[in-house]
């Protein structure tokens, strides 16, 4: 006999409601088993993290991309300034550096919820109203976890939009893994200034993405040009909350590692994503952090406190054996030099994330949904 995950998923088989159709607890349990054992069986090896340390950059060029990385960085002398100035170069190097660790200790879905990945997804999906056939922009889609999850959940044809060449060739394998390279593709671009022509899709999202943006005004006006009238955006934000003060130094450096481990040009307030919302045309439904009333944290994978075997590369246990693993693979050549300083900087964006939890001064999860105006309102 068997239970947990492999139970729900044979319970779907055998539980359908009077009209055939499996019954909703038992598709539940079913997204539940799905998301849980594919981020389980999905998540790279020792030898995958080794050898996509850098992404596209060539191996002998990883360290000295790592330097020019942190430089950018207030934690190491770098101004917000410049980094919004080259934020594509910045954004570029973070992921190209980082992504075969974000598949490593994550899976496919680079992001944080407080319950499963999957339900998090859908709960975006069902506020954006999406029905089968609808064309839908998945705005910084990374490799492609929560487009595929949402293009399978809804019926609908997702496109991915990422600027980042190893993330996309990394999605795209996925996608034929999964079937979905029919339905679903990717674009590479800058969502600054995005390759669509006006009125473009039924709905449109973003998943803790838009924060990388060096200007939200700038990049809301995008996403509302190629929205069809009538229809919605919907996002979770990463935010400084309304406790961040700036006068304060900790909060100061608890602000400046999530920037450095996160590839972000500067973390905005939630007051100032609602203004930008406003300013680029968008009519705002509603909006809500919802990490401040959640009963589970968000950030508990990350909290060295906390144990769990399904997330156990995340525990300081696990931290510890990747922390060695990529010591011992950098000094044998199979990780090139640098692998060590961004599994540091990950490190040092994990304490901050957690500490900026535990003292209500950010957010990953501010969440709006937003709708574009009909053309005879405008």
């Amino acid at each position: 006999m068997y239970s947990g995950p492999a139970r729900a998923v044979d319970d779907l088989a055998n539980t359908r409601n009077r009209s055939g159709a499996p019954d909703l607890l038992s598709l539940s349990r079913w997204c539940i088993a799905v998301d849980y054992l594919g981020r389980v069986m999905s998540k790279a090896g020792a030898l995958d993290l080794a050898t996509g340390v850098g992404g596209k950059i060539e191996k002998d060029d990883v360290l000295s991309a790592v330097q020019k990385y942190e430089q950018y960085h207030g934690y190491y002398g770098g101004e917000e300034k410049e980094r919004k100035a080259n934020y594509t170069d910045m954004v570029n190097k973070y992921y190209d550096l980082v992504t075969s660790f974000y598949e490593y200790g994550w899976g496919e879905s680079f992001h944080f919820a407080p319950r499963e990945h999957c339900l998090h997804e859908h709960f975006l999906a069902l506020q954006l109203g999406l029905k089968a056939g609808q064309k839908v922009l998945d705005v910084g889609c990374g490799i492609g976890g929560p487009l595929r999850e949402i293009a399978q959940f809804s019926m609908t044809s997702v496109t991915g939009l990422n600027n980042n060449e190893y993330q996309i060739a990394r999605g795209q394998v996925l996608n034929r893994n999964t079937g979905l390279d029919k339905t679903c593709s990717f674009v590479k671009a800058d969502f600054m200034k995005m390759p669509f022509p006006d009125n473009s899709f039924d709905a449109i999202y973003a998943i803790e993405a838009t924060c990388h943006a060096p200007d939200p005004v700038g990049c809301y006006k995008e996403i509302y040009r190629v929205l069809k009238p009538g229809q919605c955006f919907a996002a979770y934000e990463w935010c400084m909350t309304n406790a961040f003060d700036i006068r304060n130094k900790e909060h100061q450096k608890i602000k400046a590692e999530i920037e450095l481990g996160n590839g972000l040009p500067d973390v905005r307030a939630t007051g100032q994503c609602l203004d930008a919302l406003k300013q680029a045309g968008f009519e705002v439904i509603w909006d809500k952090d919802l990490a401040a009333d959640s009963p589970i944290p968000w950030y508990l994978p990350l909290d060295k406190s906390h144990f769990s075997l399904s997330s156990f590369r995340l525990t300081a246990v696990g931290r510890f054996v990747t922390r060695n693993m990529v010591m011992a693979l950098e000094y044998t050549g199979l990780a090139p030099k640098g692998s060590q300083r961004v599994q540091a900087f990950l490190e040092k964006a994990a304490e901050g994330l957690v500490e900026g939890a535990r003292k209500e001064i950010f957010t990953p999860m501010y969440f709006f949904l937003a709708r574009k105006p009909h053309l005879d309102r405008q």
